[in-house]
């Protein structure tokens, strides 16, 4: 099945929230915080102005964004979670974020290497 947004509205693929803190303690799921960035999926068409046009949508599908934390609707598709949020509900876009980094949560990790 393919989920299509209206309007302003945006399909956000949520992003796996932290297992272990900083501080190396595991999080059961019940303590897991709702994730706040997802990799966008499918954009409508933009909100309706007043002149009749359509505003462009800011973002594109493959962005990695950033969003209110109770903004949206939670979704489930062919055993997958999606958010719906409307475009004003998105507050960032992070640069650089790709597919494989919105799955493993958003950061590369730092290569380390001995100088020769």
């Amino acid at each position: 099945m393919k989920i299509e947004p209206l309007d302003d509205r945006i399909v956000v693929e949520q992003m796996e929230a932290e297992e272990v803190t900083k501080g190396g303690i595991v999080l059961p799921d019940t303590a897991k915080e709702k994730p706040q960035q997802g990799r966008v999926i499918a954009v409508g068409p933009g909100r309706m102005l007043d002149t009749g046009e359509r505003a462009k949508p800011a973002v594109k599908p493959g962005d990695v964004v950033v969003y209110a934390k109770y903004g949206g609707t939670e979704v489930e598709v062919d055993d997958q979670e999606y958010m719906i949020l409307r475009e004003g509900d998105v507050l960032a876009k992070v640069e650089g974020g790709t597919k494989k980094q919105a799955k493993k949560g958003g950061k590369k990790p730092a290569k380390k290497g001995r100088k020769k």
